[in-house]
């Protein structure tokens, strides 16, 4: 009966050594991918962030004087443009937003304030009418 008690005792140490030791190991290897409360915080803030900065993005366009005359041209609103803004999904911003940074772009790009060409003029008409067919769609 001792023989049998010694050898079930070595033969479960056996076993179960090795499963102690690869739990140590999995529990260590967890404690390098801990993420700080710091960390998730910032990675939460991030789409808000980016949100912000593509509304004031297609706000900036619009509150421009030359959108502002393209705008009253096409006999838009810009406050109903200006609503529509935030009511549109974060992809469409986006892609708007981008899009308007390029048409930003293209008037810093040495243009006067009065010399904007009738492309431009379209463009900006077109990024307006999109952001309120967008909203209307999505109601």
């Amino acid at each position: 009966m001792n023989v049998c008690r010694k050898w079930c005792g070595r033969a479960l140490a056996v076993i179960l050594l090795p499963c102690f030791a690869l739990t140590a190991a999995r529990v260590q290897a967890q404690d390098k991918h801990v993420v700080t409360s710091q960390e998730l915080s910032k990675d939460a803030a991030r789409p808000a962030e980016m949100r912000g900065a593509d509304e004031a993005a297609l706000r900036q366009l619009f509150s421009s004087e030359q959108a502002q005359q393209a705008l009253k041209s096409a006999n838009i609103d810009y406050r109903k443009v200006d609503k529509a803004v935030g009511q549109l999904s974060d992809e469409d911003l986006a892609k708007l937003a981008a899009r308007s940074r390029q048409v930003q772009h293209n008037f810093a790009g040495g243009r006067s304030a009065g010399s904007l060409s009738d492309r431009d003029l379209l463009i900006i008409i077109i990024i307006a009418v999109l952001v309120i067919a967008l909203i209307a769609i999505l109601r």
